[in-house]
């Protein structure tokens, strides 16, 4: 089964105004290259090529600027028309990833975690692999999810932004499911109402054992939502530390 990757370039961007009145926020530079870029990147070097793009009223200049995709791809477009939520935003990209695992990116988060190896995972595994978490060490993780773990290191549970976090190991922004994913959104959903987070997801595979949490270690992982963490990857990219490419090479 192969997996499918959503790539979410909604929500309104308010910490990156006034940009973001005028633009989405995954096409603000990072130095010489839009934000959108990088994402792109890392989806395609895990080898996915089936990719639905979900954003709001500037899904023209996004649309603009990425195309068509290459040869052996197939891109997507899905006008999120209002900000209802991530579940709203997700089940609008469903028609085109209903049968299949699905790789979801929220599009400003820029790694150099390569995903490859569990793409691949994903795709050669017969019976549902479960999900895959990222995670990242946050001196203040309080604004993400958390992760809850046991004495052996393991994950059993995520808090959702909490005010006293219960480790520094933030969760968010890139995640692999298995074909259960929709059974699962549509529970946590029915259940938690405008409360939803992603969190209300990936704890179902967690309570079930089936979830995997992979830390970035000494790879980058930076959020590019708010001016600070924009020019700090800016940074990086002009040191070239950052790829945009598609394939494993390193950017000049």
């Amino acid at each position: 089964m192969m997996t499918n990757a959503i790539l979410v370039a909604g929500g309104r961007g308010s910490r990156l105004y006034p940009f973001t009145r005028y633009t989405q926020k995954t096409l603000l530079p990072l130095y010489n290259r839009p934000v959108i870029d990088f994402a792109l990147a890392t989806i395609r070097r895990a080898g996915v090529k089936n990719i639905t793009i979900i954003s709001n009223e500037f899904m023209g200049q996004i649309a603009q600027h990425v195309g068509g995709g290459f040869e052996d791809e197939k891109i997507h477009y899905v006008l999120e028309e209002e900000p209802l939520g991530v579940g709203h935003a997700l089940n609008l990209a469903r028609s085109y990833n209903q049968d299949c695992r699905v790789l979801v990116y929220f599009s400003d988060n820029i790694t150099t975690l390569e995903l490859t190896d569990e793409v691949n995972r994903f795709n050669g595994t017969e019976k549902d692999p479960g999900c895959v978490l990222l995670a990242r060490e946050e001196q203040h993780p309080e604004a993400f999810g958390v992760a809850v773990l046991d004495e052996n290191g393991n994950v059993i549970d995520i808090v959702e932004k909490p005010e006293n976090p219960p480790s520094n190991l933030a969760i968010g922004g890139i995640y692999l499911f298995d074909e259960n994913f929709w059974t699962y959104l549509d529970f946590a959903m029915a259940q938690r109402g405008e409360q939803f987070s992603i969190s209300d997801v990936t704890r179902q595979y967690i309570q079930l054992g089936k979830a995997k949490l992979l830390s970035v270690g000494e790879e980058t992982w930076v959020d590019c939502g708010t001016p600070e963490t924009l020019l700090l990857a800016s940074q990086m990219v002009k040191d070239g530390k950052l790829n945009p490419k598609p394939h494993r090479e390193h950017s000049p």
